[in-house]
């Protein structure tokens, strides 16, 4: 009996300790969350002038490609310049020059914690905190003994937040 009230404590103090340590990366990734979700708003941006330096010769296929465009609408095009809807691209000099919009720098570093790559050196950050966040899940079993009303409880809360993310994921 006394090995159970050992795990029991054990796992309260690191659930406590490990959850007030994640709540500062909490509200940093709800932040960034946020602000992925409404990146697409014309509030958040600003439009930029760019001027970038490609290979010549690009076709308008190739441009959208280079430039990391999307919806890249061509408007007209001659032997020298192509023209699309945010500006131009000389295809003698490799020069291309338009308007993007942009979100402030904050905002994309924020961004960036949420489209990590596994090269980068945040993924070992973002592994970590999955990790973390996995064990707080997980060691929530241990703040009631089996069999009481309050774990029965999170057994059915746990269960419907299962169903709720298999629905998101369905449609």
């Amino acid at each position: 009996m006394a090995a159970k009230q050992t795990i029991y404590r054990m796992m309260r103090a690191l659930h406590r300790d490990i959850g007030f340590f994640v709540i500062g990366l909490t509200i940093i990734y709800c932040i960034s969350g946020i602000m992925l979700t409404y990146r697409d708003t014309s509030f958040l941006k600003s439009e930029t002038q760019v001027e970038r330096t490609l290979r010549t010769g690009l076709s308008a296929d190739q441009l959208g490609r280079f430039l990391h465009l999307k919806d890249l609408e061509i408007v007209g095009q001659d032997d020298k310049e192509i023209r699309f809807t945010a500006g131009s691209y000389n295809k003698e000099t490799g020069l291309a020059s338009y308007t993007s919009d942009e979100i402030p720098a904050l905002l994309r570093a924020f961004n960036s914690l949420h489209t990590t790559s596994s090269n980068s050196a945040k993924s070992v950050f973002t592994a970590l905190y999955a990790a973390l966040l996995m064990f707080l899940a997980l060691s929530s079993f241990w703040m009631y003994k089996p069999g009481t009303k309050s774990f029965k409880r999170g057994l059915i809360l746990t269960f419907l937040g299962l169903g709720v993310s298999v629905l998101l994921i369905m449609f």
